[in-house]
């Protein structure tokens, strides 16, 4: 049995949008969007995962707030994984793309028009039909 590869997400809000990440050309996956975040190490708790993810792809001292969503999904030849969003209320620093092709502020509406991963697919559609809450 495959062992499941725990992943945080994290959602940043701001005046009713919520910033997205483009995947790069190069990578798994390139150019679908997602929310930033990543693996957890050996040892860590998701929090801390996330804030340390947020600080080394966004160059951002994160609060990381509360459990928005978990969802499992597997894509094909890799590991299955377990993704928790949580939410991001604030953060420190001056926020700097380290690590992706674009960033993009999307207000909660619009974020079905975005060509997500399929890991998130879920979540946008929980949110975008009011199921989760940001505030």
């Amino acid at each position: 049995m495959e062992c499941i590869v725990e992943v945080t997400a994290g959602v940043i809000v701001r005046n009713q949008t919520v910033l997205v990440c483009q995947r790069l050309p190069g990578g798994h996956h390139p150019g679908k969007w997602e929310f930033p975040g990543g693996k957890v190490e050996p040892g860590e708790s998701l929090e801390t995962c996330m804030r340390r993810e947020l600080a080394e792809e966004l160059e951002v001292d994160a609060i990381v707030g509360r459990r928005l969503w978990r969802t499992q999904h597997q894509y094909p030849g890799r590991a299955p994984f377990a993704l928790t969003f949580f939410t991001i209320p604030r953060f420190g620093g001056t926020l700097t793309n380290k690590c992706f092709a674009a960033l993009r502020w999307v207000s909660i509406s619009d974020l079905a028009g975005v060509d997500f991963l399929d890991g998130d697919r879920e979540f946008v559609a929980a949110l975008a039909c009011g199921d989760v809450r940001l505030d």
